[in-house]
């Protein structure tokens, strides 16, 4: 069964298998034991941090270990805020950050701080001068990913850390996704990334703290990771992800090409084959492994059950396939379709035959999908009567008021509006993204006595 989805967690690469499976023999005793079996240990765990900072491009000393990603996240902005609270309690990212930076914001600005998200353009990339301008003389620290996890565009990392550096502000940067492809752009102050997006076990974070940066760890004091990251090291896990990511450093080169061409292969079929459909992110500065696309008028819950029936593993970033009915904070960022997402994160070793397999596979889940929601079919547009339309679609969830919408878009008279009366979140974003992709013009939202309003005008 082709497996996907690996930017939400790779398969255990082989030589984090074998590591792993030595270091249970062998690092299984406390490695700040002075005794032959906690020397050994520890000898195991000061290679690892080695292999760990060469990938990273670090000094071993400015490395620890966390129990995840997320929790590097966590103890990184929290610690940079507090060995900076007397420049000011300013955080910036940007707006397309992982959730794990997003939740560390709000708890920040609950406890007294304050954020500013940087808008990025319909790509999901920051603008560096926008990025700068977001800089304030109370600001004490900045995030800015490496690459985006769901659209795979990554970001200029190396002009936003010049701008943070002429305002004396230090950048964390979480390179969870682009770390196995390669070293981060120079600049950054402090970096996060995750074990089980590059193929080493999970549970396994990395934190590294540039010497110079003002850093304060929270929480109960302890003696491990610098007092960095408190509990007892799970070594084998760790020696795994150390043995795995330079494992798949070595292989990056050629790895990405093959990988980057099938991933091409996809963009350009999916829009040849699939009417009506968004392949969204940068075509170029992307990682070389990560497409999404989404298609109108698409049930994203019911396009991936579908496909999971077919044998392939995808993710999404659809509000349909959420149990709080709230699109992606990213493809919200972005401004572009959200129903129907489909994001396909190709493994090392994928096949090519897999990729054509589900190429020919997707058209007709797609017109499945959509004959049983009842989505409009192509046909020819003629001009209707001038009267204006209310679409009533409360209570309703995506894409039901898009196809509503596109159902009688027809039958006003060029010039006319349509108003969909909608109570789904995705609304928001889906309509206008329906407008650009249709050449239709969308008037704006306005209150309704439930839910919205959504106006969109017709142009021809």
């Amino acid at each position: 069964m082709p497996y996907f989805d690996a930017a939400s967690a790779a398969p255990l690469h082989p030589v984090a298998r074998q590591a792993l499976l030595a270091a249970l023999d062998e690092g299984w005793a406390d490695p700040a034991r002075l005794y032959r079996e906690g020397r050994r240990a520890r000898l195991l765990l000061d290679a690892a941090r080695e292999a760990a900072a060469e990938a990273v491009g670090c000094r071993p000393d400015e490395l620890v270990f966390t129990s995840s990603g997320t929790t590097a996240v966590h103890a990184g902005i929290a610690g940079a805020l507090s060995g900076r609270r007397r420049v000011g309690r300013h955080l910036a990212l940007s707006a397309v950050e992982h959730s794990s930076v997003l939740h560390s914001a709000a708890a920040h600005e609950a406890a007294g701080g304050s954020f500013t998200e940087v808008p990025v353009d319909r790509t999901g990339a920051v603008d560096p001068a926008v990025y700068g301008g977001a800089l304030r003389a109370d600001t004490a620290l900045a995030c800015l990913q490496s690459a985006n996890h769901e659209v795979g565009t990554e970001q200029p990392v190396a002009e936003v850390a010049a701008r943070c550096a002429d305002a004396g502000v230090p950048l964390l940067v979480d390179a969870a996704q682009s770390l196995g492809w390669g070293p981060v752009q120079e600049g950054w102050s402090l970096l996060t990334a995750s074990a089980h997006k590059w193929g080493g076990p999970a549970g396994v974070g990395l934190l590294a703290v540039r010497k110079g940066v003002r850093f304060a760890a929270q929480g109960p004091a302890g003696e491990r990771e610098s007092g960095r990251a408190a509990g007892f090291e799970n070594l084998p896990a760790i020696v795994a992800a150390a043995a795995s990511l330079r494992a798949v450093r070595n292989e990056a080169a050629a790895e990405s090409g093959r990988l980057r061409a099938l991933v091409d292969r996809i963009r350009s079929v999916v829009a040849e084959r699939v009417p009506d459909v968004e392949v969204v992110g940068d075509p170029v500065r992307r990682l070389p492994h990560l497409v999404t696309f989404s298609c109108l008028y698409v049930d994203g819950e019911t396009l991936l059950h579908e496909l999971d029936r077919r044998e392939f593993s995808v993710s999404s970033g659809s509000s349909c396939t959420s149990s709080t009915l709230v699109p992606s904070h990213v493809l919200r960022a972005m401004g572009v379709l959200s129903e129907g997402n489909v994001r396909v994160s190709l493994p090392p070793g994928t096949a090519a035959a897999d990729v054509d397999r589900f190429l020919e596979a997707l058209p007709g889940v797609v017109a499945e999908v959509r004959e049983r929601l009842g989505a409009p079919v192509p046909a020819p547009v003629s001009p209707g009567p001038a009267a204006s339309l209310v679409v009533d679609a409360l209570g309703r969830r995506c894409p039901v008021p898009v196809i509503e919408l596109a159902k009688v878009i027809g039958e006003v008279a060029v010039g006319a509006t349509v108003t969909v009366l909608a109570d789904d979140e995705a609304a928001r974003l889906d309509i206008p993204a329906w407008c650009e992709m249709r050449g239709q013009e969308y008037v704006g939202e306005e209150p309704a006595d439930r839910g919205s309003a959504h106006v969109v005008r017709r142009l021809s």
